[in-house]
């Protein structure tokens, strides 16, 4: 294993990904009232759509520290890697991307590659995904990360929230935005661009939100083969039948992942949140190689 790949919970990966293609997976962690651990092992989305519901409480989140990526880098050293590669959620949206460089520069920055997705949920996972299939068919440290870069800037990310008031809370979005979004009784459709969380345009329901999330989807495609995640948090069903959309839509859909958000992400847009991600993908998929015996 030349090459390991690492990310942060944040990029709600399918566990089964991650235990076949060996990825290296730091938690963030998320604070509750009366308690904090982290994400995916001590607290899941359950756990912070039910927090989000009672009033008064507040959920807030950290990065993973330094320490946690040192460790975590040295775990796939052991394990017999030569070179990482770490692809994370947006240093414009969290410090995870800094605290894995500061890790980078203890290890050895010889030895690990931090790339910042400018992305975030499968928007970062889709280039950890490519990069850890790109280490698997064997290409060296350089050409994984820089196949991460690349599929991370082509993959899009859209997403439809019921309030903005938990995106304003954790400053993912502006205070004007997200008073205008409540004054008018609008759902926003938000994209990441460039990093950071932007109002795309403004429908009146829900459903006609969800609409054009299947729209925007589509022509983000282009009639090219992607893959696709749609990701929710408390909102199985609505996710469910956007699936269903975009299937019928979308006719030269390779992968389609449907999840539930982390808890990490999941504080900052609230139960009801809806997304879809959507990332080209270039011929067919590199498998994972057999487990070792």
């Amino acid at each position: 294993m030349p090459v390991a790949v690492v990310t942060d919970s944040s990029a709600s990966l399918p566990d089964e990904l991650v235990g076949s293609y060996g990825i290296e997976v730091v938690p963030l962690y998320v604070v509750l009232a009366g308690r904090s651990g982290r994400e995916g092992e001590d607290i899941g989305p359950d756990d912070v759509a039910r927090a989000l519901t009672l009033r008064g409480q507040q959920v807030s989140t950290s990065r993973p520290t330094p320490g946690d990526f040192v460790a975590a880098f040295r775990r796939c050293l052991d394990r017999g890697a030569d070179r990482l590669v770490a692809v994370h959620l947006s240093a414009e949206l969290s410090g995870t991307w800094d605290a894995a460089r500061l890790a980078a520069a203890q290890v050895g920055e010889h030895l690990v590659t931090v790339v910042d997705s400018r992305s975030a949920a499968m928007g970062s996972g889709f280039a950890v995904l490519a990069a850890a299939r790109a280490a698997a068919g064997g290409a060296n440290a350089d050409e994984v990360a820089s196949v991460a870069v690349r599929t991370a800037a082509a993959t899009r990310t859209f997403f439809v929230v019921d309030t903005l008031e938990y995106l304003r809370r954790g400053g993912r979005i502006g205070a004007a935005a997200a008073v205008l979004g409540s004054a008018l009784a609008v759902k926003p459709v938000l994209h990441v661009h460039e990093g950071r969380v932007v109002p795309l345009e403004k429908v009146r329901t829900t459903a006609r939100a969800v609409h054009r999330l299947v729209q925007r989807a589509a022509e983000a495609a282009a009639g090219a083969p992607v893959s696709v995640a749609v990701h929710h948090l408390a909102a199985a069903d609505r996710a469910e039948r956007l699936a269903g959309e975009l299937r019928d839509r979308l006719p030269d859909l390779v992968e389609l992942h449907v999840s539930e958000l982390g808890a990490a992400i999941g504080a900052h847009v609230g139960p009801g949140a809806v997304g879809v991600v959507v990332s080209p993908t270039d011929g067919p998929l590199v498998s994972a190689p057999p487990p070792s015996t």
